[in-house]
C-alpha cells in the first residue's frame, strides 16, 4: 500500500522512551508516541500533568531527563547544537499569550524571524510580512501595535510570525485560552485551513473539547496521578472507546 493511502502516516516526530523530570521531581514517565506528517496531534490531560513541558522538550527548550525525540528519525538531543539550530528552524511556536512585542507593528513582529535567518531584502520581507499576515486574515494590519487589535487577532498575528520560516511543523501552547467561543471556533478553522494549504504537521496543547473534537486526529493523554501517557490516538475515537475512565471523564467534562 502506498504512504499516501495508507491508513497511517509517515513518522514526522517520533517520541521514545522519554521521562520529564524537574531534578529528582518526575512529571511524566515512558512517554512513547509517533506524531504523524499532516497530523493535528493534540497533547491532552488534566491541570499539571506535564502538557506545556512536553512542548518544551519537542521544540528543543528543555532536555529530557531520559529518552529521545526524533526529528524524521535524527535525534534532537544527541544532535550537535548547530544541527539542532537547523531541525528547530523547521517549526514555528505560537505560545500561550501570543508573545508579540508590544512596542513593535504587527509587520514588526512577523519581520524578526525573516530578519534574523534569512538574507531576504527589505522589499522581499515586507512583501512576505503582507502574504503572512493575509494567510491569517490581517490584510492591512501590518502597521497596528498589538495593543490596538483584539485578543483573537493577536493570536493571528502570533501565528503569521510563527509561519513566517514556512515551517513544516506548528506548535501551539493552549492557543485558545482567553478566546471566547466564536474566535476559538475561527482560529480552529484557521488551523485546519492552514494545514491544507501548507501541508504542515500541527501539535497543539489544550484542554479546550470543542477544539480537541474539531480539528484534533491523533493524540496523546497524560495522566498526573500515574506520571505517564494513558492514551493515544484518534480524540473521538477515544471517545467512542475510552480506554481508561480517566479518559472518558475527561473527554465527557461538562455533559449532563
Amino acid at each position: 500500500m502506498s504512504e499516501k493511502n495508507s491508513k497511517t502516516p509517515a513518522a514526522h516526530i517520533s517520541v521514545r522512551d522519554l521521562t520529564m523530570a524537574y531534578g529528582d521531581f518526575v512529571i511524566q514517565r515512558d512517554l512513547t508516541f509517533t506524531i504523524g506528517r499532516g497530523d493535528i496531534f493534540i497533547i491532552m490531560g488534566g491541570s499539571g500533568c506535564g502538557k506545556s513541558t512536553l512542548l518544551r522538550h519537542l521544540v528543543g527548550l528543555k532536555s529530557p531527563a531520559k529518552g529521545q525525540v526524533f526529528f524524521e528519525g535524527v535525534s534532537l538531543w544527541e544532535a550537535e547544537p548547530e544541527d539542532r539550530d537547523r531541525l528547530m528552524r523547521r517549526c514555528g511556536v505560537l505560545y500561550q499569550s501570543g508573545a508579540l512585542w508590544s512596542s513593535m507593528t504587527l509587520a514588526e513582529n512577523v519581520a524578526l524571524p525573516l530578519q534574523t535567518y534569512t538574507d531576504l531584502s527589505q522589499s522581499q520581507v515586507r512583501e512576505l510580512i503582507s502574504l503572512k499576515l493575509a494567510l491569517v486574515g490581517l490584510a492591512g494590519f501590518e502597521d497596528y501595535y498589538p495593543s490596538e487589535i483584539s485578543g483573537g487577532m493577536q493570536k493571528r498575528a502570533g501565528l503569521a510570525r510563527a509561519m513566517a520560516l514556512d515551517p513544516e511543523i506548528l506548535f501551539f501552547d493552549e492557543p485558545s485560552a482567553g478566546l471566547d467561543p466564536v474566535s476559538a471556533r475561527l482560529l480552529d478553522d484557521l488551523i485546519l485551513e492552514l494545514r491544507e494549504s501548507l501541508g504542515a504537521t500541527v501539535v497543539i496543547v489544550t484542554h479546550e473539547l470543542a477544539s480537541i473534537f474539531a480539528i484534533g486526529n491523533n493524540s496523546v493523554f497524560l495522566d498526573p496521578d500515574t506520571k505517564t501517557m494513558i492514551a493515544q490516538g484518534d480524540p473521538n475515537r477515544l471517545l467512542a472507546d475510552p480506554p481508561d475512565p480517566k479518559v472518558h471523564k475527561f473527554l465527557t467534562r461538562g455533559e449532563s
